[in-house]
């Protein structure tokens, strides 16, 4: 089997939650093999990054190039080619970096390339078998991607769960002099941060989140009943803003906000990728929706098969009934 990477994406000195699920998807390839963390970047920032990954990566490839210092798949994507050995499996999250890397890497290495991976079936032969989604998650494909001549994967995040493992002692191999000059014909400008609203999203432990199923704006008050119930606030997927029933600020995903809650209520919300993108931390997902096939099931931990409009006020009154009246994350100390 080729030697397995996975491109660790990083901010403010911290490893994206990415970083654990690659490893979990590396193991759904090859049980036996050891995957080698790399990440690019530049400064303190990087070494980090570096030093953290070795609690769970045995060894740890690192790209120190001042070029590097901002987000640029093209420069990323040079950088790569210049220190993969033939024939290496590269995984990388299913976000907007990774879209942008992904295709022209394989391109590059002249390899196989499967996008939006959700699982990962096992190895025949020379060619893994993997279960990607099309037309917004309502179909799934079962693929085989011959593995002979490399390939690049980019897995969707939060479908592989991060594996519970005893720490290790990496090695950091710092990969900087194997890589010449840098240029590129973008370049990065600014990073734009999101505005916050009334209610900071980001911040907040349980979410309800409504998607397309809510239907029209004066239900999004049905939501609201549950999330003061349960002390939480209520968040939204991209359909909600266009339809302008509640705020940019309140949006979840690739084009929203990033969170970090521990519980996430999704209702009525499909499930795609750019909405996936915004979750991180690996909360506890509860999924309500009509449609047994919603893409939303596949990852998460309860799936109810109900009508929004119907459950959430009958799941409203429960809650109210169970906690007394008080709300559940107050009493449990948020």
């Amino acid at each position: 089997m080729a030697r397995i990477f996975a491109y660790i994406v990083h901010k403010s000195g911290l490893a994206d939650d990415s970083a654990a699920e690659l490893a979990a998807a590396a193991a759904k390839i090859d049980p036996a093999a050891s995957p080698t963390a790399i990440l690019t970047g530049w400064g303190p920032e990087l070494d980090a990054v570096s030093d953290a990954l070795r609690a769970s990566y045995a060894e740890v490839w690192k790209i120190a190039n001042e070029k590097l210092a901002h987000p640029n798949a093209e420069l990323v994507r040079k950088a790569l080619v210049q220190v993969l050995p033939p024939g290496s499996i590269v995984l990388l999250p299913h976000d907007y970096f990774g879209i942008d890397l992904g295709p022209g890497l394989s391109i590059k290495l002249n390899s196989a390339f499967v996008s939006d991976v959700v699982a990962i079936e096992g190895v025949e032969g020379t060619c893994v078998k993997a279960v990607r989604q099309e037309f917004g998650g309502q179909v799934s494909t079962h693929v085989r991607c011959d593995l002979s001549t490399g390939a690049v994967v980019n897995v969707r995040p939060g479908a592989f769960k991060p594996l519970e493992s005893a720490a290790v002692s990496g090695t950091v191999v710092d990969k900087s002099s194997e890589v010449s000059a840098l240029e590129a014909k973008r370049r990065y400008l600014e990073t734009i941060v999101a505005e916050s609203g009334d209610v900071d999203i980001t911040r907040q432990q349980i979410l309800v989140s409504i998607g397309r199923g809510i239907q029209e704006k004066d239900n999004v008050a049905i939501a609201q009943e549950l999330a003061d119930a349960m002390g939480a606030a209520v968040s939204c997927s991209r359909p909600v803003v266009d339809a302008k029933w509640m705020e940019k600020s309140r949006q979840v995903g690739s084009s929203g906000q990033t969170v970090k809650p521990k519980v996430y209520l999704a209702c009525g919300i499909s499930g795609s990728f750019q909405h996936l993108a915004g979750l991180k931390g690996n909360p506890f997902i509860v999924a309500i929706n009509k449609n047994p096939k919603a893409p939303i099931f596949q990852v998460a931990d309860v799936g109810i098969v109900d009508d929004i409009l119907e459950f959430l006020p009958e799941l409203t009154a429960k809650v109210r009934e169970v906690s007394g009246g008080k709300a559940i994350a107050a009493r449990t100390g948020r």
